[in-house]
C-alpha cells in the first residue's frame, strides 16, 4: 500500500495588501475507486483582502490502495491443512458418535494391563474431585479409545495446547476443578462453531435459553457461545449452580449434559442411590456414556506421553494475542487485508462473530482478537483502516459491482475438505461475500451443498512445480536499504515510502509470507 500526499492552494481575485483570515470551514469525502481508498480533506476560508472577501480553497488528498496479494503456493497448501483441522467439524461428530455408541465390550489392547491401569487411575483418583475409580466399563472405553482413535486424539491434544491455558485461566478464577477442561473435548471436540442436532452451540455446548441466562449474548451478527472466554465463565458459573444442589461433580457433570431433572428422575428409578455408576442404567443414552467418555479422555490426556502421544506447541499461543475494542463496524477480511492476517486465522480467534462482521452496538463491548505482532500496528493506523471499512460499506450498498454478471456466475458443489476460506481464496472473493451471496448465517458448509459464486477471476488449477523458492524481482534504478524495526509489518513500511505496495516490498526482497523479523534488511526503489 502507498500512501500520496499533496496540497495545492486555489487563491481567488488576488490583489496586493493586507489580508486577514475571517472564517473557515472543512469538509471531508471518503471514496473507494477500485482497490484505492481516496479521502478528500477540502478547507475553504473566507479572507478579507483590500476590503473585499475573498476565497482560499485548500484541498489535501489522501490515497492508498489495497491489493490483493499472492501467496507462496506451497505454504498455503500447508495452511490450508491446518486449517482444515481447525475449521472442519469432523471432530465433533466424531466425538459425538463415540460417546453416543459406547458399548462396554472388552476391548483386547495389550498396550496397556488392567494391573497398570488400575496403578494409574489410583493416582488420578487421589488428585481430582471426580470419581476415577477402575471399574471394567471405564477400562473398555479407554482401550478403545486408544485403540480406535488414535489420530482424532492426536489432533485434540494440538488443539487442547491453545484452548487449556484459556480454560484454566477462568476455572480457576471461580473455584472450579482444572480437569472440567476435558468436559469441552466431550461436548465440542474443541470447536468454538461447533452446533449440535438440536441447536446446543459452542465450546460448552449451550442451548439458546441457558446461554441467555448466563449472559452470553446471541444476536444476528454475535454467538457468544462460540466465544472461548465468555463461554467458559458462563460454564463455570453454571457448573458451580449444579454443584451447589448436587454436592457431587460426577452429578453435576450429568445434570450438565442432560438436565438436572433426567438426573433426578435416575436417582428416583435406581431406588435413590446418589452415586453415577449406580444411576446410570436409568440416564438416557447419550448421558450414560457422557461421563466414562470424560473419565477416558481425562486419563488419556494425563497419560499422553506414556502412551506415545505428543504435545507440540500450537502454531499460535492463546498468551501470544490480544484484543482490541472495535470502534466502527469492519469485517474479518477488511481486517484480513490491512493486517496481513490470513481470514482463517482471525476466525480461528474471533468465532463469535456468526458472519465475520463486527458490530458496533450501544452498551456492548465488541473487541477483535489479533496476534501481538499485529495488533500494535492495528491500534496506530485504526482510524485509516476504518476509514477504508467504511467505504467499503458504502460501495456495498450498491448493487454487485460491475464485474458481477450473470453470465460470470457460477456454481460450486462443496467437496471433501472445503471451507468457506478455503473456496474464497479459490475465487479471488472474500468469505462474507459468499455468505452473503448464498444466504449463509454460519461458517457451516455440508459436502454436496451448492454455492452461488461470483469469481473476481477465473479460476485456473494451480500447476506443480519442482521448485517453491519466491523469485526476486530487480530493481531499476536507485535503491535504498531498510531495516526492519521490531514491530513493522510490511503494511506499515509500505507506507513510508509513496508509491511502494507490499507487494513491491515482498517481489523485490524475494519474501514468501507476511512476517518480518527484526533486523531484517529490505531493499525499496526510490521509483
Amino acid at each position: 500500500m502507498a500512501f500520496r500526499f499533496f496540497i495545492f492552494f486555489v487563491l481567488l481575485n488576488i490583489g496586493t495588501g493586507f489580508s486577514q483570515v475571517q472564517d473557515s470551514i472543512s469538509v471531508q469525502q471518503i471514496q473507494v475507486k477500485e482497490d484505492s481508498l481516496i479521502i478528500q480533506n477540502t478547507k475553504i476560508k473566507d479572507t478579507l483582502i483590500d476590503g473585499k472577501t475573498q476565497v482560499v480553497k485548500t484541498v489535501a488528498v489522501d490515497s492508498f490502495s489495497i491489493k490483493s496479494l499472492k501467496d507462496h503456493e506451497l505454504a498455503a497448501k500447508f495452511d490450508a491443512k491446518w486449517h482444515d483441522e481447525l475449521y472442519n467439524n469432523t471432530l465433533y461428530d466424531s466425538m459425538y458418535k463415540s460417546v453416543k455408541e459406547l458399548d462396554y465390550e472388552p476391548v483386547d489392547y495389550p498396550e496397556l494391563s488392567t494391573d497398570t491401569l488400575k496403578v494409574r487411575l489410583a493416582a488420578l483418583n487421589a488428585k481430582t474431585p471426580f470419581n476415577v475409580e477402575y471399574n471394567p466399563a471405564l477400562e473398555s472405553v479407554i482401550k478403545s479409545y486408544l485403540k480406535n482413535r488414535r489420530n482424532t486424539l492426536q489432533r485434540l491434544i494440538n488443539l487442547s495446547e491453545f484452548y487449556f491455558p484459556l480454560f484454566e485461566s477462568e476455572l480457576d478464577k471461580n473455584d472450579i476443578p482444572l480437569e472440567i477442561k476435558y468436559l469441552a473435548i466431550v461436548e465440542s471436540a474443541l470447536k468454538p462453531r461447533a452446533k449440535s442436532r438440536v441447536g446446543a452451540t459452542g465450546l460448552w455446548q449451550f442451548m439458546f435459553t441457558t446461554g441467555k441466562a448466563y449472559g452470553l449474548d446471541v444476536s444476528s451478527y454475535v454467538d457468544e457461545r462460540s466465544d472461548p472466554i465468555k463461554s467458559t465463565v458462563a460454564a463455570a458459573k453454571y457448573l458451580s449452580k449444579l454443584y451447589a444442589i448436587f454436592g457431587d461433580w460426577d452429578l453435576a457433570l450429568a445434570a450438565y449434559n442432560s438436565g438436572p431433572g433426567n438426573v433426578t428422575k435416575a436417582i428416583r428409578r435406581s431406588g435413590g442411590y446418589q452415586n453415577y455408576w449406580n444411576i446410570r442404567p436409568y440416564l438416557p443414552r447419550e448421558t450414560a456414556g457422557y461421563l466414562p467418555a470424560f473419565l477416558a479422555n481425562m486419563y488419556i490426556f494425563e497419560y499422553a506421553k506414556e502412551h506415545g502421544f505428543t504435545e507440540d506447541k500450537p502454531e499460535i499461543a492463546y498468551f501470544q494475542t490480544d484484543t482490541v475494542r472495535v470502534k466502527h463496524m469492519i469485517t474479518l477480511d477488511q481486517v484480513s487485508e490491512v493486517t496481513g492476517t490470513s481470514i482463517e486465522e482471525l476466525q480461528f480467534l474471533n468465532p463469535s462473530y456468526k458472519l465475520d462482521i463486527i458490530p458496533v452496538v450501544k452498551n456492548e463491548n465488541y473487541v477483535l482478537r489479533l496476534p501481538l505482532d499485529v495488533i500494535g500496528n492495528f491500534v496506530n493506523n485504526e482510524d485509516t483502516i476504518y476509514a477504508f471499512a467504511k467505504a467499503e460499506f458504502d460501495k456495498r450498498e450498491k448493487p454487485l459491482p460491475q464485474f458481477l454478471k450473470s453470465n460470470d456466475k457460477i456454481t460450486y458443489r462443496v467437496k471433501s475438505g472445503d471451507y468457506l476460506g478455503k473456496i474464497s481464496r479459490k475465487y479471488g472473493v472474500r468469505v462474507s461475500d459468499i455468505k452473503r451471496w448464498n444466504g449463509l448465517r454460519s461458517n457451516t458448509i455440508d459436502v454436496g451443498q451448492r454455492l452461488t459464486i461470483y469469481p473476481k477471476k477465473p479460476h485456473v488449477e494451480a500447476v506443480k512445480t519442482s521448485s517453491s523458492t519466491q523469485k526476486t524481482t530487480a530493481i531499476s534504478g536507485e535503491h535504498i536499504t531498510y531495516t526492519v524495526k521490531s514491530g513493522d509489518s510490511l503494511w506499515s513500511i509500505s507506507q513510508k515510502f509513496s508509491g511502494v505496495s507490499i507487494q513491491n516490498i515482498k517481489d523485490w526482497n524475494g519474501i514468501s509470507g507476511d512476517k518480518l523479523k527484526p533486523g531484517l534488511k529490505l531493499k525499496i526503489s526510490k521509483g
